[in-house]
């Protein structure tokens, strides 16, 4: 699918300067992305047509005619995004699968490089805290730990707060347990707990919120809107617009790679629901 080129979505991060989500004042940036290019490298063992078997499911994801399975394709993942963000703030991320939206968190957060560009971080960026350092073969209580010390916080702070992180990720004595051995659901919410223990600079949160119940969800919402209150800055990225609206004042929206769309939340879901439904209509 694509956007039509008549379609003009984009704004400058000048036309947001006057901009204060819910009447608050914001505070200096906490973010800037500049020209942002991630391409990943792909390697294969044959040239293959769109449409015969697997790699025409990679196509289809990669928006691409043909893919290249014997020497190297290049895939622009991210395509010169830039956008400004400042502390205080609370902004959504919404986009098809395949837009991108993940590996531009992955990109802030540092876990991979830019291909072009720059990204600019006042502080420590937290995607989601600690799932790089997380390991499924222990047990909660011991992920716990690793996940504190990964946030930069001290073995003291760590014990301190243990008991707090196992009441608000629900999971009671489960955290005994291998994280192998939790559900999909339990482990997205240990995550969560275990990152929301600090208040990082920058908190990016990539469909958590998507698993827990109503009363998990609300507590995770309070906890969000406390690390944004403490001049911290979070990004959610999830695809119910209705949490998008009800946590985030502002929204981006990411396309083929490409910002078509920065501005209240509101705003921006609408037009993006329009998109989608024109799309399967």
């Amino acid at each position: 699918m694509s956007i039509p080129e008549e379609i003009d979505f984009e704004v400058d991060a000048e036309d947001l300067s006057e901009f204060k989500p819910n009447g608050r004042e914001l505070g200096a940036p906490s973010l800037v992305v500049d020209d942002l290019y991630v391409t990943y490298r792909i390697f294969g063992g044959k040239r293959v047509a769109a449409g015969q078997g697997r790699p025409g499911v990679l196509k289809r994801v990669l928006n691409r005619s043909t893919v290249h399975m014997g020497g190297l394709t290049s895939v622009e993942a991210v395509r010169g995004i830039s956008f400004i963000a400042r502390h205080g703030e609370s902004i959504g991320i919404v986009g098809v699968n395949g837009s991108g939206k993940s590996t531009l968190l992955r990109a802030i957060a540092g876990l991979i490089p830019p291909t072009e560009g720059s990204v600019y971080v006042s502080g420590e960026p937290s995607l989601l805290g600690v799932n790089a350092v997380l390991m499924g073969s222990l047990t909660g209580e011991r992920n716990v730990m690793i996940g504190g010390l990964a946030l930069g916080l001290s073995p003291e702070e760590v014990r301190a707060k243990f008991d707090d992180i196992v009441e608000f990720s629900g999971i009671g004595d489960s955290i005994y347990l291998p994280m192998n051995a939790y559900s999909s659901g339990m482990s997205a919410r240990l995550r969560f707990a275990i990152s929301a223990a600090a208040v990082p600079d920058v908190l990016m949160i990539d469909e958590a919120l998507a698993t827990g119940d109503a009363a998990f969800r609300r507590k995770s919402k309070d906890r969000i809107d406390a690390i944004r209150d403490e001049a911290g800055t979070v990004f959610l990225v999830s695809h119910s617009l209705a949490t998008v609206e009800s946590i985030c004042a502002r929204t981006l929206w990411i396309h083929q790679g490409k910002l078509v769309m920065d501005g209240p939340s509101t705003e921006v879901c609408a037009a993006y629901k329009a998109f989608v439904k024109k799309q399967d209509g």
